[in-house]
């Protein structure tokens, strides 16, 4: 109104964090609270890094900036959408990534690992790293800088999460040293062998899918649902991962928070968790050893799914 005066970022989130709590929103997509989101998406009306909204806080703003914020806030409030689809970007830690509709929001506890070279378990750094069930290519791509000498694979079923991995690859200038692949699992590496797989397939169950929130229901569905038990892909996995490992391979799995349901599907696998901020209940690990002594429960008939990249797990 006029005659009023300009408001600042501070007073616009505050707001705005009130208006997402009375809205029940659901986060998990880069932030977890009201606080934050709303921080976040002032951030992208600003066009400043995130790092640099502090000392913006209590500046008065132009009044275009604060009809943009306030339009950004009004379709998270009304379409429940992510606000990473809203701004076309996710991060992982340092790293950036364009997302859309046709993947999901990069959020996997195995940035955390990589970030930390996979120690204590890798004891020599791996030259040839596969990301299956890439999506986004997010992990493929910390992967890549993380271990710069490796030659990284990065497979997904489909066809337009591959489409935006591609813009990804292209933008981290990693082109040269990451592949992309359309697989079905490991359908079209066959005779491949790789010192480290990593892997954040579906792992959603039916129940849990009939109870997701709003936001997560923008994100493609075969994404997230992994079967009956949530488990389909991860039987997959465990079967075929020994004979694409070389040696003294690894593979690294995220499973969200369900370590318990895994440990009775595979009682005789001698499954290490990893310690990551979800807990240490999200990302199993498996040495070749380990997994070609132990032969993996019998697989149930499998269900057509592609498998994209999240983080935090599905509620």
């Amino acid at each position: 109104m006029a005659g009023l005066p300009p408001l600042t970022p501070r007073q616009l989130i505050a707001a705005a964090a009130a208006r997402f709590r009375k809205a029940r929103l659901a986060y998990g997509h880069g932030t977890l609270n009201a606080d934050d989101e709303a921080a976040w998406l002032m951030v992208h009306a600003l066009g400043c890094r995130f790092e640099d909204l502090s000392a913006r806080m209590d500046q008065a703003l132009a009044p275009a900036v604060a009809r943009r914020a306030q339009a950004l806030f009004d379709r998270r409030i009304a379409q429940h959408i992510p606000a990473a689809y809203i701004t076309r970007e996710a991060w992982l830690g340092e790293h950036r990534f364009y997302v859309d509709e046709r993947v999901i929001v990069p959020r996997s506890y195995i940035a955390e690992l990589l970030r930390d070279r996979m120690r204590p378990w890798l004891t020599r750094a791996p030259a040839t790293i596969l990301d299956l069930c890439t999506g986004s290519a997010c992990l493929a791509i910390v992967a890549a800088h993380t271990f710069p000498r490796a030659q990284v694979d990065a497979a997904d079923l489909s066809a337009a999460a591959l489409a935006v991995a591609r813009r990804n690859v292209r933008e981290h200038r990693l082109s040269t040293r990451l592949r992309l692949l359309r697989s079905d699992l490991f359908a079209a590496l066959p005779g491949q062998r790789y010192d480290l797989i990593v892997s954040n397939p579906p792992y959603v169950g039916d129940t849990a899918m009939r109870r997701l929130p709003a936001e997560y229901r923008h994100e493609p569905e075969l994404a997230l649902h992994g079967g009956h038990d949530g488990l389909d892909l991860v039987r997959r996995i465990l079967g075929e991962a020994p004979h694409h490992l070389t040696a003294r391979g690894w593979l690294v799995m995220e499973v969200g928070h369900y370590r318990a349901r895994v440990e009775r599907a595979f009682p005789r696998l001698p499954f290490i968790w990893a310690e990551t901020s979800g807990g240490d209940d999200c990302v199993l690990l498996l040495q070749k050893a380990a997994l070609a002594a132990i032969p993996p429960a019998p697989a149930r008939t499998p269900r057509p799914a592609v498998a994209r990249r999240r983080r935090t797990p599905a509620p």
